[in-house]
């Protein structure tokens, strides 16, 4: 989840709760009616928050999981790319040199 996403659904709940309450408050029932009312939609609110927020943890931890994986096996195939570039320069190596010493043999003689 994005930062911008996670900062509109973060309004979006705050906006909801603070409506909920200022509309509780304006309700014309008793005090302790009220206040119950507001502990019960707090208390909604607190575990849908949770919920959401357990979620959204999951999802990054399945979306940061899944990266992982593909991280790793681009570095090995890298890797593996690499190891067998490096052995192909030190065959083309070894033929120079050996191209090298066949030069230096004839002018010695």
């Amino acid at each position: 989840m994005s930062d911008n996403s996670s900062n509109v659904l973060l309004a979006l709940l705050s906006g909801a709760a603070i409506g909920a309450g200022i509309g509780i408050l304006y309700a014309p029932e008793e005090g302790s009616k009220t206040r119950k009312k507001i502990k019960d939609k707090a208390l909604e609110t607190k575990q849908d928050l949770t919920s959401r927020i357990s979620h959204a943890k999951d999802e990054l931890t399945k979306v940061a999981d899944e990266k992982k994986e593909v991280f790793e096996q681009k570095l090995e195939d890298t890797i593996s790319t690499m190891s067998y570039k490096a052995d192909e320069i030190i065959v083309q190596l070894e033929r120079k040199l050996e191209e090298i010493r066949k030069k230096n043999a004839q002018l010695q003689k």
